[in-house]
């Protein structure tokens, strides 16, 4: 595959210069919320939600390869305030929070009043859209066909798109999927959205390691993902305590992933903690954490320059006027 210039200088701000993705994940809505108020989250202020983001920004944009900010309490916001780098790559996601539909059918939307325009005219390097998707379930095909819209639209704007799909289980009573169901779905999953014109996939672990803990299944696991992908994938984080996110990265990136995509493992106690405590924690076991992922990927991960030809051919004497 070969990529428009503008994807690949876009890739280029969001990967380290080998080529590989070392970002945190600040898009964090809902969840969030009840990090930082456990006891009544929607009594958080806006300025609350942007003042913790561009904090955390701050601390750790520089140990990162690029941040992943919502347009709702946290991009506009770190670029005005300063805290994140101009050298920074960033990554703005397009969906609402949450879902709409069932728990066993599940639907995700845009969020009103922004898409991949406004991402590219903020001077953004990314979109990044999170789908809720299960192979089988009913309205797979209208999340395909969202799936589809914004492809479209970051085609037009040259602007590349990292896809996060979440799997579920149809069975509403069910909250989490069988270790075997999640590795068959997020694998099908990989191979049906990868090849739809996206740019990097981030997907889950391929598997559930509370409920298979043996490190060769993991390893087949992650294997089996890297075959099922058409494009670069990177290993969200899911909440995981960075232990147990540190092995699944190693794992993981052993067997082809590029890097990670990862938020609470790395900050969520910035979230809990409160003054000298929260600051250093921040300034300190937080920046430690993006560092040790950044060396295990440094070591390990497979750079996405290798799924996709060099653009040289592509830019020849007069390529601006077709451009």
């Amino acid at each position: 595959m070969s990529l428009t210039i503008g994807k690949l200088r876009r890739l280029q701000q969001c990967s380290t210069p080998d080529g590989l993705f070392v970002i945190v994940a600040l898009d964090h809505r809902d969840d969030l919320r009840r990090l930082l108020k456990p006891v009544e989250p929607e009594s958080l202020s806006y300025a609350e939600m942007a003042a913790f983001k561009s904090e955390v920004v701050r601390a750790l944009a520089p140990v990162s390869s690029a941040v992943v900010l919502d347009p709702e309490f946290g991009a506009g916001q770190a670029i005005a305030a300063g805290s994140l780098p101009g050298h920074s790559g960033l990554l703005v996601t397009v969906e609402a929070a949450g879902y709409g539909g069932t728990d066993g059918d599940r639907r995700s939307t845009l969020l009103d009043d922004w898409g991949v325009d406004k991402v590219a005219r903020m001077g953004a390097s990314a979109v990044k859209m999170r789908i809720y998707y299960h192979p089988e379930a009913r309205h797979a095909a209208k999340q395909e066909a969202l799936v589809d819209e914004i492809v479209a639209a970051c085609r037009a704007a040259d602007l590349p798109l990292f896809l996060e799909p979440l799997s579920y289980s149809l069975d509403a009573k069910n909250k989490t999927l069988p270790s075997a169901e999640r590795r068959a779905v997020v694998v099908e999953t990989a191979r049906r959205l990868s090849a739809r014109g996206i740019d990097v996939l981030k997907a889950e672990f391929p598997l559930d390691p509370r409920q298979e803990p043996r490190r060769g299944e993991w390893e087949d696991a992650c294997r089996e993902l890297t075959e099922a992908s058409a494009v670069p994938w990177v290993l969200l984080s899911g909440g995981v305590p960075f232990k147990e996110f540190s092995a699944q990265t190693e794992i993981a990136c052993r067997h082809g992933a590029s890097g990670v995509v990862v938020g609470r493992a790395v900050w969520q106690e910035a979230a809990e903690l409160r003054n000298k405590a929260h600051d250093d924690f921040l300034s300190k076991t937080a920046i430690d954490r993006m560092v040790q992922l950044g060396d295990l990927i440094a070591e390990h991960a497979t750079p996405w320059t290798k799924y996709y030809a060099s653009a040289e051919d592509d830019i020849g004497e007069h390529w601006f006027r077709k451009y």
